[in-house]
């Protein structure tokens, strides 16, 4: 199984908890206004980037940790 990051920070500009999925590039971003949404949307927009890279063949990106050599 393969584990990707998520960054979840608060953004006082946009008054919500902000996401972001660094292994899919500056685009995969999602938000919401608690901690525990901001993370459920998080984990929702990283299955459909999922299904959609296996679904278009496509290879799944590095995680951040492998990518760095770790």
């Amino acid at each position: 199984m393969t584990v990707y990051a998520m960054q979840i920070e608060w953004s006082d500009e946009d008054d919500c908890y902000i996401v972001s999925l660094p292994d899919f590039g500056p685009y995969a971003k999602t938000h919401g206004d608690t901690y525990q949404e901001a993370a459920k949307n998080g984990q929702e927009v990283l299955d459909l980037l999922v299904e959609s890279y296996r679904e278009e063949g496509r290879a799944l990106p590095l995680t951040t940790s492998l990518a760095q050599g770790r």
